[in-house]
């Protein structure tokens, strides 16, 4: 019966946990709800608060109970930490992927399941196949698959994705009929510490200023800034860089000598790469046969690209079809066969 079944749900104030956590209740099943909070420091910058009062109206209003656990050393250790070290050393790493990797799917899971659950349910744009595979969700504007690669099978056989099969303007509807508190918010962006605050300002606070330039590839310099760790690939907005024409945007960096490498246009060549190597692969089932011929990811929001992945020693060597651009070491490229998501790895230079 699935009035036996207990699933715990990850309600994080938000309309897509909202309505996660109704579904399941309408479908039968002994539902519970749990809110994690990640971080400690500054909490009046941080929306996490009105998130733990939003996600507490939600379970009152479909009848469920709600405990909150505080995971912020678990996320400050395997998360943050990671986050700043990665750019201390000039790359730039994914939190979200991490995460969901150390945390909801780690940390979280376990005490779920400790707890009696017999799934972790969330309210992720994503499929679970019946081979038990990772499938993109069906709003194509919305499908997360790209943060969960990461995920094994034997994870996914105690996972539910309610929402993967449901398009964005789907659940507001079902969330305004089921009037849930919370079914007119906004979509939470960004990460949770950062709040309302700039990104470079908190990461100001674990990382110390580093005199440096702005450098084009012949060497002519175009200004100063106070570390490289301050600026991702591809990046365009807050380089203070003026002058006639086009726009300048990060092309590549030398954490080393304290050098950031900037070109001149957005279709610039310097921001184009053809070929890289990725390692550290995670797939979800078992790994596939290579030569591979698939689509890749190299950013969430970024289309697929047919591409052909081959083994190399230490890693994967990716040769797209068409050059990329901002190709960003530590961001992850997630392959995929049409739907399926096979895995993923991480980027770690151009070749």
């Amino acid at each position: 019966m699935k009035d036996q079944t207990t699933i715990a749900v990850g309600l994080s104030g938000g309309v897509d946990s909202a309505v996660t956590a109704y579904l399941l209740k309408k479908q039968g099943y002994n539902v519970v709800a749990f809110f994690m909070k990640n971080w400690e420091e500054d909490m009046e910058n941080c929306p996490a608060e009105q998130d733990y009062l939003d996600a507490l109206a939600v379970a009152e209003s479909i009848k469920i109970p709600l405990y909150s656990f505080n995971f912020s050393k678990e996320y400050f250790k395997e998360v943050f930490e990671d986050l700043i070290e990665g750019l201390k050393n000039g790359t730039t790493p994914n939190p979200d992927i991490l995460c969901n990797r150390e945390i909801k799917f780690s940390v979280f899971m376990k005490k779920a399941l400790s707890l009696g659950a017999t799934y972790l349910a969330t309210g992720h744009y994503a499929r679970i196949g019946a081979d038990f595979s990772l499938q993109r969700g069906v709003d194509s504007n919305k499908d997360q698959s790209y943060f969960l690669y990461t995920l094994k099978e034997d994870l996914l056989k105690k996972t539910l994705f309610p929402l993967g099969g449901y398009t964005k303007p789907v659940i507001r509807d079902i969330a305004k009929k089921a009037n849930l508190p919370v079914f007119n918010k906004k979509d939470s962006t960004g990460i949770c510490f950062i709040g309302k605050r700039n990104f470079g300002d908190v990461i100001a606070n674990y990382l110390p200023k580093a005199k440096g330039t702005f450098q084009t590839s012949k060497g002519e310099i175009l200004g100063e800034h106070n570390g490289g760790w301050f600026y991702t690939i591809g990046q365009r907005k807050g380089l203070g860089i003026g002058g006639k024409g086009d726009a300048w945007y990060v092309y590549e960096k030398d954490i080393t000598h304290h050098i950031v490498y900037v070109c001149q246009g957005e279709n610039s060549k310097e921001l184009f790469k053809t070929t890289v190597f990725a390692t550290q692969e995670s797939w979800v089932k078992t790994p596939p046969l290579f030569p591979l011929r698939c689509t890749a990811k190299i950013r969430y929001r970024s289309k697929d690209v047919p591409c052909m992945v081959e083994e190399v020693s230490g890693g994967l060597k990716i040769r797209f079809d068409e050059p990329q651009r901002a190709v960003t070491p530590d961001q992850s490229i997630v392959f995929y066969l049409n739907d399926l998501c096979l895995g993923g790895a991480l980027i770690k230079r151009s070749l």
